[in-house]
């Protein structure tokens, strides 16, 4: 798409901001112990899990005649399984006419847990697969959890009634496993695997091993546009998480985009209102479930997301000439008010 014609949509949807992609992260308990993960995660956690009538209470204020026929609830966590009344979730989301999905690590994702979830309505799944077994286990921290994750994900793409994908989080150890994972995803059914980087957050920010090297980078690039120009039965796609230059178009289908409070939102679980769930949530909460109205804040606030130029005041957005194809980069990038992982300054960099 010519990139002006890209910008005026892209304005107009930040105008209308139509709420089309509900995350709800109803627990922060994990089977797992990731080394990526952001929220620091623990099987005991700090937060009980969110009571289902509250997070109701707050999808009930959205207007039946405001959602559109896209619109989806996913469930987030933590790891959602690990909540007793999941079936009961579901079915209530349902019965409210509303789609919804979840993201799993697999642990617990097996043929009958499949039944009885798309009995209770499931309509979208993304499993994590993060490298061949020793990269992926070391990764999830738990031995047997590429075995279980494949499982998961073999009994999901088998059904054609499940929108599903497998998400890959790439860094030093399994990039050069991703032609391999690639054969092995594409042979079980997969229809769509999407890649994705890691930022210096949560257990990440002290691990060198899980962010990329320029050079490395670009390896990831080149391998995702090699296999978008060979197509195939299994779509492969970069993430959207972030502005990649001369990628653009080349790893996606689209241009640069975040949606985050733009068309997503995000009820975390001590009931604060924002957009992706992997935001700064001290920085970028717009309210509580428990003190305003969840319709009122979406409507009214979300200014942070929706008018980016506070990102161009100092910093390395401030005089760079991608500010209008990029507007400073997927906002969970930002944290303490810096921008911590810049993809085009990677891009450009010199490899050594």
């Amino acid at each position: 798409m010519n990139r002006f014609l890209f910008r005026a949509l892209r304005d107009y949807e930040i105008k209308v901001h139509e709420l089309s992609y509900l995350f709800w992260e109803c627990t922060t308990r994990c089977n797992l112990s990731c080394r990526h993960c952001g929220s620091d995660c623990t099987v005991v956690s700090r937060e009980k899990d969110m009571p289902l009538e509250d997070f109701l209470g707050a999808i009930d204020t959205i207007p039946a005649k405001e959602r559109p026929k896209d619109f989806i609830v996913v469930l987030t966590g933590g790891e959602p399984l690990l909540r007793p009344d999941i079936e009961q979730v579901g079915r209530a989301i349902r019965d409210r006419g509303l789609r919804w999905g979840m993201v799993s690590n697999g642990w617990f994702y097996d043929e009958g847990m499949h039944e009885r979830l798309m009995g209770a309505g499931l309509g979208a799944l993304t499993v994590s697969l993060d490298g061949l077994e020793a990269s992926h286990d070391w990764m999830r921290g738990r031995p047997g959890s590429f075995q279980r994750a494949l499982r998961a994900i073999s009994v999901m793409s088998a059904d054609p009634r499940l929108n599903s994908d497998v998400v890959t989080c790439v860094n030093r150890r399994n990039l050069s496993e991703l032609p391999e994972i690639w054969a092995m995803l594409e042979s079980i059914g997969v229809r769509q695997w999407r890649l994705f980087t890691i930022i210096p957050i949560g257990r990440a920010a002290s691990d060198p091993d899980m962010r990329l090297e320029p050079g490395e980078l670009r390896q990831m690039m080149d391998f995702i546009a090699e296999k978008r120009a060979a197509g195939g039965r299994m779509r492969v796609t970069f993430s959207c998480e972030a502005f990649v230059g001369p990628y653009e178009e080349r790893v996606r289908s689209y241009r640069f985009f975040c949606h985050a409070g733009i068309n997503i939102a995000s009820i975390l679980i001590d009931g604060r209102i924002s957009a992706c769930p992997n935001i700064d949530r001290d920085a970028f909460a717009q309210g509580s479930i428990y003190e305003d109205n969840f319709w009122d804040v979406w409507q009214t606030r979300f200014q942070p997301f929706r008018d980016r130029s506070w990102a161009r005041r100092g910093g390395s957005c401030a005089e760079c000439k991608h500010w209008r194809d990029c507007l400073g980069g997927g906002l969970h990038g930002w944290h303490s008010g810096h921008l911590l992982e810049c993809h085009m300054a990677k891009l450009s960099a010199p490899v050594k």
